[in-house]
């Protein structure tokens, strides 16, 4: 079962620290050559406008409950992601979600009485500091190129995230989603395996969508990317056959972490 992941910090941080030039003056950020905290991580939040790449590799769903996030489902069970080694190596060429470049950088409030967000970053992520080798995070005490294309990418990320809320509030106006089931026939086995717990638009609903709202969607774009999440779910087996190969499945399908 796959539902939005909601805690003190978002899924990846362990920590968080305002960047700033008095503290980290003389501080560098290197390139991952891997990506250990995505070890284990079985759904990955999406953005709407990332479902035409992402959907050509993994499936993506919604979140059950009220706040049904869009997720790309990297295994069918917590604590499986078929896609990443032991090591936190990709082993395989698939789209990597934003959710996932922008770490270990995220813009937070800093005052709960104001709107404005600052760049902030997880100081347990070994990515940034004064000893490691890599780009610098200040000039001058001005913000760096690198620090620049961080603040500008979490920026577009918040913008996407908006969007994407607009569009999760379309499929709820018009009541599209629905408790989402897969069979996946297993070979030797005459039972499938079910696969349930996530949300999924419901295909008989979207075809009785009066006309005028279809052609909005299609001139918006919102319609090609109902159906990129529809398509994608046929790769549900493909990942269910990879937890096999590892070993790891299948079980029962439970929930990301509240």
């Amino acid at each position: 079962m796959a539902s939005a992941p909601q805690a003190n910090l978002p899924m990846f941080y362990n920590d968080l620290m305002p960047l700033n030039s008095r503290d980290h003056a003389t501080w560098k950020a290197k390139n991952a050559d891997t990506a250990p905290w995505l070890i284990g991580q079985h759904a990955i939040p999406l953005t709407a406008e990332e479902f035409p790449q992402a959907a050509r590799h993994y499936p993506i769903i919604f979140a059950s409950g009220d706040n049904p996030v869009p997720l790309a489902l990297m295994g069918l069970n917590e604590g499986v992601n078929v896609f990443v080694d032991e090591d936190g190596k990709v082993t395989q060429p698939i789209y990597i979600p934003a959710y996932v470049r922008r770490y270990p950088f995220l813009l937070a409030k800093l005052n709960p009485n104001s709107e404005e967000l600052s760049l902030c970053f997880d100081p347990s992520s070994g990515l940034l500091g004064d000893s490691v080798e890599g780009a610098d995070l200040f000039t001058d005490s001005q913000p760096s190129e690198a620090t620049k294309s961080a603040l500008a990418f979490c920026e577009q990320f918040e913008q996407a995230g908006q969007r994407t809320q607009a569009f999760i509030d379309e499929l709820k106006k018009h009541d599209l989603l629905m408790e989402g089931e897969v069979a996946i026939q297993q070979q030797g086995n005459d039972q499938p395996f079910i696969y349930r717990g996530f949300q999924m638009v419901n295909q008989d609903k979207l075809r009785d969508i009066r006309g005028d709202v279809l052609r909005g969607w299609a001139q918006s774009g919102l319609l090609p990317l109902l159906y990129a999440h529809l398509f994608s779910l046929e790769l549900i087996s493909q990942v269910f056959g990879a937890q096999v190969q590892l070993g790891k499945g299948p079980l029962p399908a439970v929930a990301v972490p509240a």
